[in-house]
């Protein structure tokens, strides 16, 4: 907003509206890295999505699927999307996925709930086709979701239950199992590995939401320090 101020004031300057030293006495506010707090619904806000799911309804099933690899595994919707049959092992109960930033393959274990769910959507609800994406679109013409009709998904459920955050997208379930992981006291490291992050930069600002350890912190007896 500051940006865009000073932008207009420039250009009055110069139209002489104004005097022209306006445009430089305007300031923007200083922010600082990290400054914000992850942006996402709370665990429990998760778990009513989930059970707001109508178990029957056809798009319901496959969106509860959607929804569980999104909250649970902290996937992208590019990793979502790209998803394909052969990438579900279910002999040895593991989800293979090429990571979207690091372009890398990684393996995690298929577990019960999400495998059930996946199971359910592909025998009940996936039509019929040539594609191997594991998610398509239920309507004619079927073709594969893409990051944008997952988007759609999951904001559209979210903007329904009131959740108040500031992005309803895949990625805000992203940062709920971020948070998730990091109050039940799972090293940082731990927690930028399982999502893929490509440094610990990116994972460090869940250190903020972790009150737990920022306890501990708080607490440490600095001895004849002070």
């Amino acid at each position: 907003m500051a940006a865009a101020l000073r932008a207009f004031f420039r250009y009055a300057g110069m139209k002489g509206w104004c005097d022209s030293t306006w445009a430089g006495a305007i300031r923007g506010p200083r922010l600082f890295a990290d400054e914000g707090l992850p942006m996402g619904p709370s665990w429990a806000e998760v778990k009513t999505l989930l059970t707001s799911l109508d178990a029957n309804h056809p798009r319901d099933i496959r969106d509860r699927a959607i929804v569980i690899l999104f909250a649970l595994y902290g996937f992208r919707a590019s990793e979502v999307a790209g998803i394909r049959l052969e990438d579900l092992d279910w002999e040895l109960d593991q989800i293979h996925i090429v990571r979207g930033k690091r372009g890398s393959p990684c393996t995690y274990p298929l577990l019960p709930v999400a495998g059930n769910a996946i199971v359910r959507y592909v025998h009940r609800v996936r039509p019929k086709c040539v594609f191997r994406e594991v998610f398509l679109t239920l309507l004619h013409p079927t073709r594969p979701l893409s990051r944008k009709a997952l988007y759609s998904v999951i904001s559209k459920r979210l903007l329904n239950l009131g959740v108040q955050t500031r992005h309803h997208g895949p990625h805000s379930l992203r940062h709920a199992c971020a948070t998730r992981l990091a109050a039940q006291g799972l090293p940082l490291k731990q927690i930028g590995d399982y999502l893929g992050h490509r440094s610990t930069a990116a994972t460090r600002i869940y250190a903020k939401v972790d009150l737990a350890q920022l306890r501990e912190v708080a607490a440490f007896d600095l001895g004849g320090l002070l």
